[in-house]
């Protein structure tokens, strides 16, 4: 397997090169959605709700996701405007965890993206009420067949409540298994999203 050193990625000075070069070895090689992580958040009672999401964009800003606002973890957001995210690639035995402030995206990100979704699922984001309760299957076929008659050709615009949020990294740990659990860990962490970097090395 074609993979970065134990020094190359321990001996790395700034995280988002680092990132770069990992999520481009779990695009080529990491069997399911390479782009995948555990996004966690807390609820008002300060009780972690955690669920995956698909990052869709990230840059030096940070790691943007889209979702319903009004949905668990859309509420979460808007309350505390915090959250923690984890990248598991299995196949390579590697982990990218990362928090911070998160923000949200423009009206025009959120516009651009929703309008590379296949038509069903734009759809299906004007039929599902995110998290709240669902009386059967059937309702909802009948939210989705409702909402496909309201939009029968043309496009389906973005519903207001279905935006994207940027999470812009304070921390991120570079994780690599190593045998016995004496595995390798890097962290690098900065006091704002524009700020310097300091790098620690940790023990497993």
């Amino acid at each position: 397997m074609n993979e970065l050193t134990t020094g190359d990625f321990t001996e790395a000075e700034e995280p988002l090169a680092l990132f770069r070069a990992w999520f481009k070895d779990a695009c080529e090689k990491e069997v399911n959605d390479p782009s995948a992580m555990a996004l966690a958040t807390v609820d008002p009672s300060g009780l972690p709700n955690v669920r995956m999401v698909l990052m869709k964009d990230w840059d030096q800003r940070g790691f943007v996701f889209y979702t319903n606002r009004q949905s668990a973890k859309g509420r979460e957001l808007d309350a505390s405007f915090r959250a923690a995210a984890n990248f598991h690639w299995k196949s390579l035995r590697r982990q990218v965890r990362l928090r911070g402030p998160v923000e949200q995206v423009t009206d025009a990100e959120s516009d651009a993206y929703f309008a590379s979704r296949p038509r069903d699922a734009r759809i299906g984001a004007w039929a599902s009420q995110q998290s709240r309760p669902l009386e059967s299957r059937f309702a909802f076929e009948k939210a989705i067949a409702s909402v496909a008659l309201k939009h029968p050709i043309g496009d389906v615009p973005r519903p207001p409540h279905w935006i994207g949020y940027r999470i812009m990294p304070v921390e991120l740990e570079f994780w690599h298994d190593r045998p016995f659990r004496l595995h390798d860990r890097v962290v690098f962490r900065r006091a704002e999203p524009a700020g310097a970097w300091e790098k620690q090395r940790l023990f497993p």
